[in-house]
Formats: C-alpha cells, structure tokens, sequence
C-alpha cells in the first residue's frame, strides 16, 4: 500500500484519532506487508475504532464480522438463499421446465454473501473487521487460517474464490481466551492500553474541541484515578470519558467539583457495584480535589 508512517500519522490525527508512534507503526507494518492486524486489550481502549478509523482514512467499506459464541463458517462465509430455491422448483415444476434447474439452484444468484466472502469479493479494498474473535472457539480460529493466509475460500459447488483485492484485516480480543500461535503467527500484534493522563487530554480535546484544557485535564486525571481503583470492576472506556465530557458541558461545567461529579457520574460508571466501591474507595470530594490538583 503505498503510503508512508507520516502519512498515515497526518491522516489518523484528521480523522480525530490521537495515538502513540508505535501505534501508527505497527498499523503501517501490516498494511505495507498485507498482513491481519491482530489487537489485543482491555474493552474501551478503542481497539474497534481503529479499524473504523481505518475506514475513514482510506474512504472504503468497512464490514465487520461480530464474533459471538456458536459462530460457525456458515454465518461467517456464506449460505444458500433456501427460499428463494424453493421458490424456483416451485415455479420450474409449475412450468415444467427442470432442465439445467440443479445448476441453476446453485449459482451466484442464489448465494448470499456473509461477512467474510462478502471482503473477499469486494471490487475494492475494504477494512474487514473481525470484532472479539476471542468469543469463539477453537475451530473457528483454525477455519479463519485458510482465509487469512491464502484470501480465498472454497464453494463446493462454485470452485474456490480468490480475493479480487486483499482486505485490510483487523481482529481484536477482549483476552477472554488465550489465541492460538497459529492465528498469532498470521498477524502483526499490538497491544493496545488504556492512555496516558497527558494522551487522553490530546483525545479529549481532538475529539471535544469546545472542552477547555483546565477541564480537559481534570477530567483525564479523574477517569485514570478511578481506573487504576481496583474494586471498580468496569473500567471508563475512552468513549464514555468523551461522553463524560460532553455531559459535563451539557451542564454548564467547566471545572471538575464535587457537585458535577455527583451529577454525571453515571457517565463512566455503570453498575450499582462500581458505584459502591467508588463511593467507599474514593468519593466525589475526593476525586474532584485530585483531579483539579497536580499531585498523584
């Protein structure tokens, strides 16, 4: 693909997506090598979005393949269009006209196009996402060999399909299992972490330009304290501190205290556990005067 590191680092910070060097670098590595990146991280840190990002950059299709427990090659690849087959020996026997109708049953015409396939067949190069291939099961993984490492996959009754353009391929993992060495080996790692204080206020305000830095940086102070709280089961993604932020100015806020803290908490914080602990570990007194200080 031609485009270089500076390239792609101008257009992600474009498009609002603000990260490390060793991001970029390791994203242009697998589109210079044509090889699936391979995102591994906890949930929130924006694994999914960089394959939209991705997408927004190079203006194409994105088409996302959600993994999920029982996924199988059928739902992933393709399935024949049963009805509109029994509709045709419905119509043939009515007319008497059969001849050829078997070959004719299994043509592209009858074939709908899953995720996979539909990547494969696609006139351009599109970003195929395949989202926490860490809720499926082994079998699967090995399925997704074949496709990843060749581009192609086999119909019985069509021959086998070879990709007109190769994808740019994403997974990520929730690191709910481990993956096996052999998806590992057929892709460029990266590990993606939650920001630093100092990266999540560069985010906050590419993302939220009308956020003041004093707030900015209170606020990217205050969602790193509660993360690093580890009785607080669900950690703030990225997209709830930018929902936070923008609820926080929806009220008219524009420094961290312990009334807008009170008031919007609910943004980051989702069960009625973690809003136990935070109020037994921290409090929003407490997480108001740490945030507006510079002490750690």
């Amino acid at each position: 693909m031609d485009v270089s590191i500076a390239d792609l680092r101008k257009a992600f910070e474009e498009v609002g997506y603000i990260t490390d060097e060793q991001v970029i670098i390791t994203v242009y590595l697998s589109l210079k090598l044509e090889k699936p990146l391979l995102i591994e991280g906890a949930p929130g840190v924006g694994k999914t979005e960089l394959a939209k990002v991705l997408s927004q950059v190079f203006a194409t299709d994105l088409i996302r393949l959600q993994c999920y427990e029982g996924l199988d090659e059928n739902k992933a690849l393709y399935e024949w269009n049963y009805q509109r087959q029994l509709l045709k020996i419905q119509i043939s026997k009515e007319t008497a006209c059969t001849e050829d109708l078997e070959q004719d049953l299994f043509s592209r015409e009858y074939l709908l196009e899953r995720p996979l396939l539909k990547a494969i067949q696609a006139e351009e190069k599109p970003v195929l996402l395949i989202d926490e291939i860490d809720k499926t099961d082994e079998e699967f993984e090995a399925f997704l060999f074949e496709v990843l490492s060749d581009f192609q996959v086999s119909v019985p009754e069509l021959g086998t399909l070879t990709a007109n353009r190769i994808p740019m391929v994403v997974l990520t993992s929730n690191n709910e299992r481990e993956l096996s060495d052999g998806l590992k080996r057929r892709c460029v790692y990266l590990y993606l972490d939650y920001p630093s204080v100092e990266r999540e206020i560069d985010i906050i305000q590419a993302r939220v330009p009308q956020c003041g830095e004093k707030l900015a940086h209170e606020i990217a102070r205050a969602v790193s304290l509660v993360r690093n709280e580890q009785e607080i089961k669900k950690k703030p993604s990225i997209a709830e501190t930018l929902d936070w932020t923008r609820a926080l100015l929806a009220m008219d806020k524009d420094r961290l205290n312990k009334n807008g803290v009170e008031q919007t908490l609910n943004m980051v914080l989702k069960t009625k556990g973690d809003m136990e602990a935070f109020e037994k570990k921290i409090g929003a007194e407490r997480l108001a005067e740490y945030a507006r200080s510079d002490k750690d």
